[in-house]
């Protein structure tokens, strides 16, 4: 029987179960891959006591199927110190659908005057938080390439964190052998071979930038006495973080071994 998640609520606090060694850690924060990871990584910003941000980057999807990705773009408006632009293109794909130079050029533009236009609603009255020296988990509701997360983990080393963790409630097994070099830690739920994100949702919907904005505006850092509630009715205790995390060498099937695997 497949695991079904209710809704991306219900997937970050389950995700939080999994992230228990960062709970209330001041040097970690959580950033959520707009628009869909946003949801799942506030839940997981609340149960763990961090701050939260969002990480903007922006799929280039097929003009006539915006759902079938080609690429991937983050924006330099990101990173006040660099000049430019980070685009990840997936060049089989764009042979198979026969897209020219041109056409990625256009739909490049497009997608970084988006993500500036999101940028400048989503910290219209709050500035990009700090990443360099911090422990950083990247948040998103499934990783089916890897293809976006990729772009993130690019952006976000630009900053020099102490450490990157990806945490998904859903993350194929390609993606994760994609990703496994890139980052400190893969998390996830459940490790498919393949199949749609929705598929593991009842409740998909697409997010608005509006409900984006409503959950950057949330304070996630709790009390310290809802913090010990936490840790007594969810969380093991674990003392030493580097129990609960990998290095970049974790193999595949350590990783495979880490997930629940309910497909």
């Amino acid at each position: 029987m497949n695991t079904i998640f209710r809704n991306r609520k219900e997937a970050g606090s389950t995700l939080a179960l999994e992230l228990a060694a960062y709970v209330d850690r001041p040097e970690t924060i959580v950033l959520g891959l707009a628009r869909g990871g946003v949801p799942v990584a506030h839940e997981i910003a609340k149960k763990l006591h961090l701050p939260l941000d969002v990480c903007l980057v922006k799929k280039l999807g097929l003009p006539w199927n915006r759902e079938v990705a080609v690429g991937v773009v983050a924006e330099e408006a990101l990173l006040h110190n660099y000049t430019g632009n980070i685009t990840i293109i997936d060049e089989k794909k764009t042979q198979l659908y026969g897209l020219d130079r041109e056409t990625i050029k256009e739909m490049a533009a497009s997608a970084k005057a988006e993500l500036r236009w999101r940028d400048r609603t989503y910290r219209r009255y709050r500035p990009m938080m700090s990443i360099s020296n911090r422990i950083v988990i990247v948040v998103d509701d499934g990783i089916a390439t890897g293809l976006t997360m990729q772009a993130a983990v690019k952006v976000l080393r630009k900053h020099l964190p102490q450490k990157i963790i990806v945490a998904a409630p859903v993350a194929s097994i390609g993606a994760i052998e994609s990703l496994k070099t890139e980052v400190d830690d893969i998390i996830s739920l459940v490790t498919p071979q393949w199949g749609a994100i929705s598929f593991w949702y009842k409740d998909y919907n697409s997010i608005s930038d509006r409900q984006i904005c409503d959950l950057l505006s949330q304070e996630t850092r709790i009390d310290s006495d809802d913090v010990g509630r936490f840790n007594e009715a969810v969380l093991p205790q674990q003392d030493d973080l580097s129990k609960q995390t990998h290095t970049n060498t974790t193999s595949l099937q350590e990783l495979k071994v880490r997930s629940s695997v309910y497909a």
